[in-house]
């Protein structure tokens, strides 16, 4: 019994990256990279974050530690394996999601999830520069027959979803290269209609960099019934890697959270 749990435990961390484990935070914030992103980047968020906070960050199949694992065949699956990981780290703690570009609606079906089969939301949503996958303002992306290497460099580029060095970099492009396109089909493949009704009840914020082609961002407002707020920083898709915008987003989330916690007494 014991080994079983020890190796759900183990399975857990694999998808979701703690490096800086918190015993006595408040909250837990459970971070959602972009595509072709691994867990890294929001996983030292935990080093300088308002104590309160414990951060988690999902690690997708096919990188860092999971390197030899396949890529997952679509979103839906993505998901269901987030949530079976998640569900022990979130029982005891009101926990917040924050997700960039892809992660963002990655992080839209996790809570959709939680709250349809376990009636559990998230106190607070962060979504960052992201169309909503319902809003006609989304960004055309062509199914994989359609792609020469070529025409990957270019909307990369375009979109600001991948940094330029490894574009330019030939040989750590071609490396790079079946990690972006399992990520772009799981993009491509995925769409879904307006939200009928809200999922959610939990308050809204929405960042954008002042120069990101994100569009629409106000659409988010359709996924839930609490507050909805957009903020724009500057800086392109990765404006928030610009340390005053990663020192703001951190003090923004915190003071969200913080607020969420008095409205619950």
């Amino acid at each position: 019994m014991e080994g079983r749990d020890q190796a759900g435990r183990t399975r857990n961390e694999k998808v979701l990256n703690c490096l800086y484990k918190n015993p006595d935070a408040i909250f837990k914030l459970i971070c959602f990279p972009w595509a072709g992103g691994g867990s890294m980047y929001f996983a030292k968020w935990g080093q300088k974050i308002h104590e309160s906070l414990e951060v988690h960050s999902v690690r997708l199949a096919g990188r860092e530690s999971r390197l030899e694992e396949p890529f997952a065949k679509d979103i839906y699956q993505i998901v269901d394996e987030i949530v079976c990981a998640m569900l022990p780290v979130i029982q005891d703690k009101p926990f917040a999601f924050f997700g960039h570009s892809m992660g963002s609606y990655i992080a839209f079906l996790t809570a959709q999830n939680l709250k349809e089969k376990y009636k559990l939301e998230p106190v607070h949503f962060f979504v960052s520069g992201a169309t909503p996958p319902y809003s006609k303002a989304r960004l055309y992306i062509p199914k994989d027959k359609e792609f020469s290497e070529e025409q990957i460099c270019r909307q990369l580029v375009d979109f600001g979803g991948t940094p330029k060095h490894v574009v330019e970099d030939k040989e750590l492009f071609q490396q790079y290269i079946p990690l972006l396109m399992a990520d772009v089909h799981i993009m491509s493949s995925y769409t879904c209609d307006t939200p009928s009704e809200a999922v959610l009840v939990c308050d809204l914020t929405c960042f954008l960099g002042s120069k990101d082609i994100a569009k629409d961002m106000e659409a988010w407002k359709h996924i839930t019934n609490g507050s909805f707020n957009l903020l724009v920083l500057p800086g392109d898709h990765f404006y928030l890697m610009s340390p005053d915008n990663e020192k703001f987003l951190k003090d923004y989330i915190t003071k969200c959270l913080e607020i969420s916690s008095l409205a619950t007494f």
